[in-house]
């Protein structure tokens, strides 16, 4: 049984599953862009906040951590042969930033709940490859991945927490996840880690 971060209001369909393990080539591209783009969000964060010195402090730590990510990645499309190059992005991000409110403050609270429900939603897929995917050590790659997506929803929910009211988190992470779950109630017809 694979784990998820309880806020998910949808698991992750089988024909999700079934899409990844059937395109396992264009996932692990996926994959590398997914990583490179969490980083540049934790970057483009910290400089638009740089007077919160707890979120520049944690966001650091995810930045570094998601390049880390990035290179392992790009190892294993290496050692397949699969050359890095451009792909569509599916719906997903995009709706998830036209849910974050223009204005300050909502507009940090709102960036803070999105990254966590990316972060929770890569947790459960990358847990859905590590269990349905035959090569062990690929499996085992993802297993350890989806302990550090768990932490880094974990970060970011913290730290809306530390800025603004619980209530208020509570309240519009609800709204959010909401949003999340009906970005992926259709199957992107091109496989992605987030479609």
């Amino acid at each position: 049984m694979v784990s998820a971060i309880g806020i998910l209001k949808q698991p992750s369909s089988q024909a999700w599953v079934e899409q990844a393990l059937a395109n396992l080539d264009v996932i692990l591209l996926d994959h590398s862009h997914c990583e490179r783009k969490a980083a540049g969000v934790a970057l483009n964060l910290l400089f638009r906040y740089p007077s919160n010195t707890e979120l520049v402090r944690k966001l650091t730590a995810i930045a570094r951590e998601e390049l880390e990510h990035f290179e392992q990645v790009n190892q294993i499309l290496e050692a397949r042969g699969i050359p890095l190059g451009p792909l569509s992005a599916p719906p997903y991000g995009a709706g998830l930033k036209a849910q974050i409110r223009p204005h300050e403050p909502e507009r940090l609270l709102d960036s803070l709940l999105a990254c966590g429900l990316i972060e929770a939603r890569s947790h459960e897929r990358l847990g859905l490859l590590a269990a349905h995917l035959p090569d062990p050590q690929l499996a085992s790659f993802y297993r350890r991945l989806m302990a550090s997506e768990a932490r880094h929803y974990g970060t970011y929910w913290s730290l809306a927490r530390t800025y603004f009211e619980p209530t208020t988190v509570a309240e519009r992470l609800e709204t959010l996840a909401i949003a999340e779950s009906e970005l992926l109630s259709a199957l992107h017809p091109e496989p992605r880690i987030h479609s």
